[in-house]
C-alpha cells in the first residue's frame, strides 16, 4: 500500500499465509477477533450483574453459531440467491467472503430466543440488551475485513482519502464505505457502553437494543448511498437491498427507545 497525488492506493492481500491448501485470512482473523473481545467485554459486563458463567457461555456460544449462519444465509437470499441457488455448494463456503449483517441480526434474534427459553427464562430483551453493546464492536472488526478484502467499498470520490482499489482493477479513487461503517460501529459501541455504565439502561428493557438498531442501521442506511451496489439488480431500485432491509431495524429501535422510557423500570435478580 502506497499513497500518490494524496489517494491511497489499496493492494492489500486478503491472505496472511498459507501452508498448503490452508489459507489463513485476514477477513476471517478480523472476525475471529471481534468475537474474542466482546465475549471479553460481555462477559465483564454480565459478571458485574452477577451472571452466572454457564448463562454466558452458553450465550456467546449460540450467539457465534447463529451470526454465522444467519449473515450467511442473509447474504445469499437478499443478495446472492440467483448465483447461489445454481451453485449451492458454495453456500457452505464462507471463508470466501458474503455476510450479511441483516441475516447476522435475525440469526441473532431467533438464538436469544431460544437461549432465552431454554437457559435463563427471562425475556429476549434482558439478554439482547446486554448483548448488542459488544456486538456493536464486532461489527467494526468485521468491516475492517471488508477492507482487507478490497469489497464492499463507494462510489469515486475527489477527496484526499480515496481509496484505489487495486486488486479489483480499479484506478479511480473510491469511498472506503468500509471504514466509514467501522468508525460508525465503533463509536455507537463507545455510546452504547456510556449508557449501559452511566444510566439505569439496564432496568429499561429495550433502551439499549432500542438504541442499538437505531445508531448501527441509520448509520448503515446513509452510506449505502455512496456504496456500489452489492448486486446487479440493485441498479434498478431507488433504495438498495441494504437500505431497504436497515428501515425496519430503525423503525424498531424508535418504537423500543420509546417503550422503554415511557414504561417503568425493571430492576432483574439473579437465581
Amino acid at each position: 500500500m502506497v499513497t500518490m497525488l494524496s489517494y491511497i492506493h489499496w493492494n492489500a492481500d486478503p491472505e496472511i499465509f498459507r501452508i498448503g491448501f490452508l489459507a489463513v485470512r485476514w477477513y476471517g482473523l478480523l472476525f475471529a477477533s471481534g468475537f474474542l473481545i466482546g465475549y471479553y467485554i460481555g462477559e465483564k459486563m454480565l459478571k458485574s450483574e452477577g451472571v452466572p458463567q454457564a448463562w454466558i457461555d452458553s450465550l456467546f456460544f449460540y450467539i457465534i453459531i447463529a451470526t454465522i449462519i444467519g449473515a450467511r444465509l442473509g447474504h445469499v437470499f437478499f443478495y446472492g440467491w440467483e448465483y447461489y441457488s445454481q451453485h449451492p455448494g458454495e453456500i457452505l463456503k464462507v471463508w470466501h467472503g458474503g455476510l450479511a449483517s441483516h441475516g447476522g441480526a435475525a440469526g441473532i434474534l431467533i438464538a436469544l430466543w431460544i437461549h432465552s427459553r431454554l437457559v435463563t427464562k427471562r425475556t429476549m430483551l434482558w439478554s439482547l440488551d446486554r448483548i448488542v453493546v459488544p456486538t456493536a464492536l464486532v461489527g467494526a472488526f468485521i468491516r475492517l475485513g471488508n477492507l482487507m478484502n478490497s469489497e464492499i467499498y463507494g462510489h469515486e470520490t475527489s477527496l484526499p482519502w480515496g481509496f484505489i482499489f487495486e486488486r479489483n482493477g480499479e484506478t479511480l479513487p473510491k469511498h472506503p464505505t468500509q471504514l466509514y461503517e467501522a468508525l460508525c460501529y465503533a463509536l455507537s459501541f463507545v455510546l452504547l457502553m456510556w449508557v449501559y455504565r452511566k444510566s439505569s439502561a439496564k432496568n429499561r428493557p429495550g433502551l439499549l437494543l432500542g438504541l442499538f438498531f437505531i445508531l448501527i442501521f441509520l448509520s448503515r442506511f446513509f452510506i449505502e448511498f455512496i456504496k456500489e451496489d452489492q448486486e446487479a439488480f440493485e441498479a434498478a431500485m431507488t433504495l438498495n437491498m441494504g437500505q431497504w432491509l436497515s428501515i425496519p431495524f430503525v423503525l424498531a429501535g424508535i418504537f423500543l427507545v420509546y417503550r422503554a422510557v415511557t414504561k417503568p423500570e425493571v430492576a432483574f435478580k439473579n437465581k
